[in-house]
């Protein structure tokens, strides 16, 4: 088996066809086709459908695995350069947006300073989607919601911060101060759909309240749920980090009480040994968290005491 094999049935998975794949690895089509048809004989079994260009199932099985080998083979270029001398390699970091908002500022910063050779590549985007991209390796580490439920991922909790409702002046309930769950049991709310984390816990916290909530709409996603909440379409149930301050300031936020706080965590895989630009890049993040959450409106680092 060949690694120029594997990497030419992995582009084709990425650019979903040959010739796509052709010009991403830089070379010529035919290349592409010989060496995927090379794996497929060594292998006994078709890898892609020639008609519709999409991997059969034992392609993916491949590329799965092709995705893990090619991670494991960068980590090692990655850790030896880095034995000789400076850190130096590219991370690849999911982040969810609410997080990514403040923090990914700050991380560049650190990071650039305490090892410049270290590249940073971001992906922002849901807790639902950046754990499939951990499990496949994809990506090198992410800040996600907590839970985080995946066989091939662990976790470990960074801050914690409360619940808010977002809403607009004309809200009724916009010169509230604070409100507690169970007195939303009639209101129709901007929320994540269910199996997300976040909804999930708070539909938990619902139920320890007696309520249900009410779904006027469910978006997958803090930031274009927030959004939703600033121009008028409803109020939302966020996290503290999701609130932005908007120079025009015509919303409104009510602290939400009997909730549980929602946990941000760092996911890392479960398999294989991180490299050393990720161990690095993990080592300035944690800093930045530290130094940065007891600064930030009601968010709390795991062991702080609350007032």
């Amino acid at each position: 088996m060949d690694l120029r094999q594997l990497a030419a049935l992995t582009a084709v998975a990425d650019h979903r066809s040959f010739s796509a794949a052709a010009r991403a690895l830089h070379t010529v089509q035919s290349n592409v086709s010989a060496h995927i048809a090379n794996l497929e004989r060594e292998l006994g079994t078709p890898l892609v459908d020639r008609t519709s260009g999409q991997l059969t199932e034992a392609g993916e099985l491949v590329v799965v695995r092709a995705r893990r080998v090619q991670s494991e083979l960068d980590a090692l270029a990655a850790d030896v350069a880095s034995s000789l001398g400076e850190i130096s390699g590219v991370v690849r970091l999911g982040v969810i947006g609410t997080t990514g908002r403040w923090l990914v500022p700050m991380l560049l910063s650190e990071l650039a300073a305490a090892h410049p050779k270290v590249r940073l590549v971001v992906v922002d985007a849901t807790t639902t989607s950046l754990l499939p991209q951990l499990a496949a390796g994809s990506l090198d580490v992410a800040v996600v919601n907590l839970p985080a439920v995946d066989p091939d991922v662990d976790t470990e909790v960074l801050f914690e911060e409360e619940h808010v409702l977002l809403l607009t002046d004309d809200h009724p309930l916009a010169d509230r101060r604070s409100i507690h769950l169970r007195d939303l049991a009639d209101l129709p709310l901007l929320l994540e759909p269910p199996g997300t984390g976040f909804r999930d816990d708070l539909d938990a916290d619902a139920a320890r309240a007696g309520v249900t909530l009410t779904a006027q709409a469910e978006v997958d996603g803090m930031r274009l749920l927030a959004s939703l909440a600033y121009q008028g379409y409803g109020a939302a149930i966020l996290p503290a980090s999701a609130v932005v301050e908007w120079s025009d300031g015509s919303w409104s936020t009510v602290a939400l009480e009997g909730t549980t706080p929602r946990g941000v965590g760092l996911a890392t895989p479960r398999r294989g040994r991180l490299a050393a630009p990720t161990r690095s890049t993990i080592e300035v993040l944690r800093r930045v968290i530290a130094t940065e959450v007891p600064s930030r409106p009601l968010l709390h680092l795991r062991d702080a005491e609350r007032p």
